[in-house]
């Protein structure tokens, strides 16, 4: 990794003090600017894999991806949908199949229904115990299906119809509510007229829907769900158990738990430890409108609410960005169509840190900011950064320090996804970055320094939220 160096010039001719004391105060200016903006250059991380895509991706914010073991190879593979499009890939870059169908994508949930704007809208998980991984996905026509994940063969086709007042099923999210493994279903949909919300939720047995009994293990019509994504699940308390994360908590059995006191409405959420000294996961949910605030709360209560002068937070990144403080920290990207001024909060709701964007991001970079920012475990040790890409573009991407601000890596790019996972196997995660028709996938060259620590993906709760993801909660 390399800085440029600005040598300071020495004037030939002699100066007096007066007007040098003038010249030297505005150079420091010029040179503080420069470097702020210039600091980083190309970063020397080059690229570890390129896989070739055909046909080339929609530039459209419809569709995703994700990564998934799904020729049961114990490497995680490749799952990539477009508008009437979804394709596999092997981790090596192999075409594994494609189809041609109308799978249910979205760009504005609000106005188009789920899943959202760059969701995958797809699953991959054994959800028959056969195991081997299975591929599910909704079609604009109600049916779920469900195909072999190395071949893409179908095995089940199930129409499913949606509740009155809605048009059709629209986000889809295996999960375990019986205790059984990835052996459920949740489905969701948002109503068809007005501002469209997710507030439809149903349960399924996948049991029961492999032999044709499409029979719901509950529903509700009165989720608050987030305004721009589908449904997020987690085992909050350790029961071996998922509940449904929204505004409201809603238990394995259908029954909700906790409603957290929402003005507005809520713009993304995550989970995770936030808090190591209160037993299980928590929830942080932000909120747009209303008090703009930032809550954290798990299935049992409301830990605490906050906010940064009332100005809306938008979008999130949550780790251990600060390992000299217990728990993990809070960044809020902050709502600002240019010039974007982040604010970072404590595990106990405290500020502790704000900038202005354009004093740390290097230079041409977009004014507009970052956007689909991850949490990302790239160096391997206890601190973990943030990675994102320019805004409002097919541009740059970048990884930096969310607490400073500082951006330690700069990618060249074109980025019209931006992705980050556990892919390489040592743990530490990889940014994944689609670029017209191909994924360029970058690596940490550095030394791990711990190396036996589990992988990612053995948390449920990380396999989960990497295949829920979308623009606004990554």
């Amino acid at each position: 990794m390399w800085k440029k160096q600005f040598p300071i010039p020495h004037s030939q001719f002699p100066i007096p003090h007066s007007t040098f004391s003038i010249l030297h105060f505005s150079y420091l200016l010029v040179l503080s600017s420069i470097l702020n903006w210039g600091c980083v250059g190309q970063s020397q991380v080059k690229r570890t894999n390129t896989i070739v895509l055909k046909p080339a991706p929609s530039d459209r914010r419809l569709g995703g991806l994700i990564a998934a073991d799904i020729n049961n190879d114990t490497h995680q593979d490749w799952l990539i949908t477009k508008p009437d499009y979804i394709a596999a890939y092997s981790h090596t870059g192999e075409e594994l199949w494609s189809k041609q169908i109308n799978i249910q994508l979205s760009e504005k949930s609000e106005n188009q229904g789920l899943p959202g704007n760059q969701a995958p809208g797809v699953q991959a998980a054994d959800v028959d115990g056969d195991q081997q991984t299975e591929v599910l996905f909704l079609t604009k026509d109600n049916t779920l299906h469900i195909v072999q994940g190395d071949s893409g063969e179908n095995k089940h086709s199930i129409i499913i119809e949606s509740p009155p007042g809605t048009e059709r099923w629209e986000h889809l999210v295996v999960t375990n509510f019986r205790g059984q493994g990835d052996r459920d279903l949740l489905l969701q949909a948002t109503n068809a007229e007005g501002y469209r919300k997710g507030r439809y939720l149903a349960a399924y047995s996948l049991d029961d829907l492999l032999k044709e009994k499409v029979k719901p293990l509950w529903t509700r019509d009165d989720f608050l769900a987030n305004a721009h994504n589908g449904a997020r699940v987690a085992d909050l308390d350790g029961d071996g158990k998922e509940e449904v994360l929204g505004g409201t908590i809603i238990g394995p059995d259908g029954e909700m738990l906790f409603k957290i006191p929402l003005k507005g409405h809520i713009d993304s959420l995550f989970v995770t430890d936030v808090r190591p000294d209160i037993p299980g996961l928590e929830v942080v949910a932000l909120e747009e409108s209303g008090d703009n605030r930032i809550f954290l709360y798990n299935r049992d209560r409301l830990i605490w609410e906050t906010h940064y002068k009332h100005q809306e937070p938008q979008n999130a990144a949550v780790g251990d960005f600060d390992p000299n403080l217990p728990g993990l920290e809070i960044w809020c990207r902050s709502r600002y169509r240019e010039h974007q001024k982040p604010f970072v909060f404590d595990a106990k709701g405290q500020l502790i840190a704000n900038y202005e964007m354009d004093k740390v991001a290097p230079f041409g970079w977009t004014a507009s900011g970052v956007e689909v920012i991850f949490t990302i475990d790239w160096t391997g040790e206890t601190k973990q950064l943030a990675a994102a890409k320019e805004r409002h573009k097919s541009g740059d991407v970048a990884i930096f320090d969310p607490l400073s601000g500082q951006f330690l890596h700069r990618f060249r790019e074109k980025a019209d996804r931006l992705y980050v996972a556990d892919v390489s196997g040592d743990w530490r995660e990889e940014l994944i970055v689609l670029n017209g028709n191909q994924l360029h996938i970058y690596s940490n060259p550095e030394p791990n320094p711990d190396p036996n620590h589990p992988r990612l993906w053995e948390q449920n709760h990380y396999r989960r939220s990497k295949m829920t993801w979308n623009y606004y909660s990554p």
